[in-house]
């Protein structure tokens, strides 16, 4: 069983990936914590308290992040949630309190109590882990590994067409916050990168046959996906709108389904055209040694993906 934090900004595929961590008999949930990113951290929170209320997980503690990158004002998202960040599912308010620390805190708390134990999966900005590693760098050398939905490597068609930030070659976590971005991914601490080469694939749609079982469901969290996906659909978007974050958790608990590749990455951190790009050097021959290698997926188990998350969502 794999220890885990979610950095998250829930964000209707952040909160389906609460439900996958919190579900899963491979990975034990420590926190969630929230941060600017989809929505504001005062929206953000409050929907990972919310989606924990909906599957009975109140025993699992929220901490409330930054509510701004580190060096930069917030940028509007292109992409809408909804009015409530929840593709409208509109739940109850939740009940149960953020805890007393602050994301930042919680997440150098946990890492110190766990030494090489604990895998930070990044869903959002990186602007909280980032600040972690600045207030407490020893905790680098004791984080097991990040997995993050982030980066726009080029691999493939979908990274292009998919692009999520604000600039045409970029992804949105990364858009948001590239400064926090540049900070881990430089931090030496192992990454594994799922950017939307693998994270934003039109074949990660659920059919019919998955449409009709969520519907006969009597899950509250299914209830919750069938929505999301009605939401997105009357956007005029495909269904992996709803679960793009929701890769990193399924990486976690079986890295099998992305094949990665070992990449020197950098991260554009200069106003204009290419701000938060990831720049990959995949030359022969005078590649930038001084650029960080970071494990990137390349190529995902879409079938067995939905595959996973669908017996997570319907247990």
């Amino acid at each position: 069983m794999r220890k885990i934090i979610l950095d998250c900004d829930p964000g209707m595929d952040d909160s389906m990936a609460i439900v996958m961590a919190a579900k899963s008999p491979e990975i034990e949930l420590m926190a969630v914590t929230t941060l600017n990113g989809n929505y504001p951290s005062e929206v953000t929170c409050v929907n990972a308290r919310k989606t924990l209320e909906l599957i009975g997980r109140t025993d699992i503690p929220v901490g409330k992040g930054l509510a701004k990158p580190l060096f930069r004002d917030v940028p509007k998202d292109p992409f809408t949630h909804g009015v409530d960040g929840q593709a409208e599912n509109f739940l109850p308010d939740p009940v149960m309190p953020l805890d007393s620390r602050d994301a930042v805190d919680m997440i150098i708390d946990i890492v110190k109590a766990n030494p090489g134990e604990v895998t930070l999966v990044s869903t959002g900005p990186m602007s909280n882990i980032a600040l972690a590693m600045m207030k407490a760098p020893e905790i680098k050398e004791m984080i097991q590994e990040i997995v993050a939905i982030s980066g726009m490597f080029g691999l493939n068609e979908y990274a292009f067409l998919n692009a999520t930030g604000d600039t045409p070659q970029s992804e949105w976590n990364v858009y948001v916050d590239p400064e926090a971005a540049d900070i881990v991914y430089n931090s030496g601490v192992k990454l594994t990168a799922l950017g939307l080469d693998v994270a934003t694939y039109f074949d990660v749609n659920l059919g019919e046959a998955d449409i009709q079982k969520l519907a006969e469901s009597d899950r509250k969290e299914a209830a919750f996906l069938l929505q999301a996906i009605r939401f997105v659909n009357s956007k005029g978007h495909a269904a992996y709108c709803t679960v793009i974050d929701c890769m990193a958790v399924a990486y976690v608990i079986d890295p099998t389904l992305v094949e990665t590749m070992e990449a020197r990455v950098g991260i554009e951190t200069k106003d204009g055209l290419t701000l938060g790009m990831t720049v990959i050097d995949r030359r022969h021959h005078y590649v930038w040694e001084q650029l960080p290698l970071v494990h990137v997926g390349r190529k995902a188990d879409c079938g067995r993906f939905l595959q996973l998350l669908m017996e997570l969502v319907l247990a």
